[in-house]
């Protein structure tokens, strides 16, 4: 199983559609305090998160919290900052994807003291970042295609003829 952890989200839309990637790959949700909304049945309605049931969330008071209680753990922290890409590592089960606030990133300290754990998405010079969703879904699915995407469904409801038809086609 793979990890996001978000930093102090900002922005429920945001977070609502991280999580409903988490529960169509069977990743696990991490919410780091403080969140810029409300986690209540009304507020989750309201963000269109009636799936919520389907996630693995934990939640966590601070950073330091969320650091302690992962201290053991791979953590990959992703920042448009980082000198390196998300395509030049191989992730690992259990892998901790770590995302910032929307607004203003991971901290600094904590990214300079993660050197050697920071990642970054390409993008053209003048582009400033991608939206913390699509961030999420890029690298999280880059992790699941180097696990093979563990217990996910891989083909659709085309019968296992048309594919083949389909392969020699192409």
């Amino acid at each position: 199983m793979l990890n996001i952890a978000l930093v102090s989200p900002e922005i429920h839309q945001n977070t609502g559609n991280i999580a409903r990637t988490c529960a169509a790959t069977g990743s696990r949700l991490h919410l780091i305090r403080p969140l810029g909304f409300e986690i209540t049945d009304k507020a989750l309605k309201r963000a269109g998160l009636d799936y919520w049931y389907l996630l693995d969330v934990r939640l966590y008071d601070s950073l330091e919290a969320f650091l302690e209680a992962t201290a053991d753990r791979r953590r990959w922290f992703l920042s448009t900052k980082a000198p390196g890409s998300y395509t030049q590592v191989e992730f690992q089960d259990g892998d901790y994807l770590v995302f910032g606030p929307e607004s203003k990133g991971l901290p600094e300290d904590l990214l300079e003291a993660n050197r050697e754990r920071c990642l970054r998405i390409p993008m053209v010079e003048d582009a400033r970042s991608l939206n913390l969703s699509s961030s999420a879904a890029v690298v999280l699915y880059e992790a699941l295609r180097q696990l093979e995407f563990p217990g996910m469904r891989t083909f659709g409801k085309m019968d296992t003829q048309t594919f083949h038809d389909l392969e020699e086609w192409l």
